[in-house]
Order: C-alpha cells, then sequence, then structure tokens
C-alpha cells in the first residue's frame, strides 16, 4: 500500500532507513559519487551481477556528467564509511532514465534501495521531469518487486537487452513511473 505524497519533494530523505522487518536502520548519507569511489562500486556490482558494469562504464557516466551517488553508511573508528548503494541516472527532455541502482548485496532488504528510489525520483521532480524509465533483466524478479511496489508499471520488453551465459542474451522488462511532483512513501 502505498503511503501519501510527500509534501516537500525537495526535502532530504528521512536519515534512518527501515528494513523489511520495520526496523530502523543506521544512518545513511547519499553524497555525489566520484572517481575515488569507483573501486567499492566495482567491488559491489561484481558481487550484485554475473555481467556487471565495466570500469569504463562508470567513467564513461561520470565524465558526462550523469546524475551519480552513492549511499554511504557509517564508517567504523579508523575507515571511511562504506558504500552500502549507488545509482546512475541519464536525465533527458522529459524524463529520467535510470541506468543502475544497486545496493551492496550484504546490505539489501534494509530499505536502501528505496532510499535510493527516493533520491531518483526526487531529481526528477526538481528538473520538472515527467517519468523515470529503467530496463530490468526479466529473470531479476527481486529489482522487478522493489519497482512494482514503489509505482513503476511494465510497459515494454526489449529483446536479446543483457548478455547472459554461454553467449546467449535476456530480454529486458522496461518500466516506468509518472512523476507527479510529489515522492511516493513505500510500506
Amino acid at each position: 500500500m502505498n503511503a501519501p505524497l510527500r509534501s516537500d519533494p525537495a526535502a532530504p530523505a528521512d536519515p534512518t532507513s527501515i528494513d523489511a522487518d520495520g526496523r530502523a536502520v543506521a544512518p545513511a548519507q547519499l553524497r555525489p559519487m566520484s572517481l575515488a569511489d569507483l573501486d567499492p562500486v566495482l567491488s559491489i556490482e561484481q558481487q550484485a551481477y554475473s555481467f556487471p558494469w565495466s570500469r569504463g562504464n562508470f567513467v564513461d557516466s561520470l565524465a558526462a556528467g550523469y546524475l551519480a551517488e552513492v549511499l554511504v553508511g557509517e564508517g567504523r573508528a579508523g575507515e571511511g564509511p562504506p558504500i552500502l548503494g549507488y545509482h546512475i541516472a541519464l536525465p533527458g527532455v522529459d524524463e529520467l532514465h535510470l541506468l543502475n541502482l544497486t545496493v551492496d548485496p550484504s546490505c539489501q532488504g534494509r530499505g536502501h534501495a528505496r532510499r535510493l528510489l527516493d533520491a531518483v525520483e526526487r531529481h526528477a521532480v526538481q528538473r520538472g521531469l515527467a517519468s523515470i524509465w529503467l530496463e530490468v533483466r526479466v529473470s531479476n524478479q527481486r529489482a522487478r518487486r522493489v519497482y512494482a511496489r514503489r509505482g513503476f508499471a511494465e510497459v515494454g520488453l526489449r529483446k536479446a537487452y543483457y548478455p547472459a551465459p554461454h553467449g546467449s542474451r535476456e530480454d529486458a522488462v522496461v518500466m516506468s513511473l509518472v512523476v507527479s511532483g510529489g515522492l511516493r512513501a513505500v510500506d
């Protein structure tokens, strides 16, 4: 069930995440992704996907000025804050194309994807964009459920879009969310 829209889409998200069981999770902050983040980002990417983005994909996205942010948790004494997840999106004329949204597999189920999606939607609202579009592997049922709970609709299929084992290809489900000037909170 969707909660009411937030009154101020430009307001920062609540710094405390809620996990799948409704428990509060340690505060986390969003900040712009930089080249210095690429080693931990690539580590997460390689753990999360059989066919991860390359360093070049991330470097090119940053160099092109795509919207790219990391979600960082609280660091332990003597350590920097860990990267919990990240997103990269390409603003267009009237839409935002979400290219990559990933949460560290060891941190999934704690509301971090919701926090990242809040940020993506907030950026769309701030830019006056009407919708957010993305592609997701047909086999990635977990991500498809996260997006569907958020309000994304499955609107199409891209045949043989993603690489798959043994030189084959996997279809992508195209999903879209209409942005109406406010953020949707997800239970």
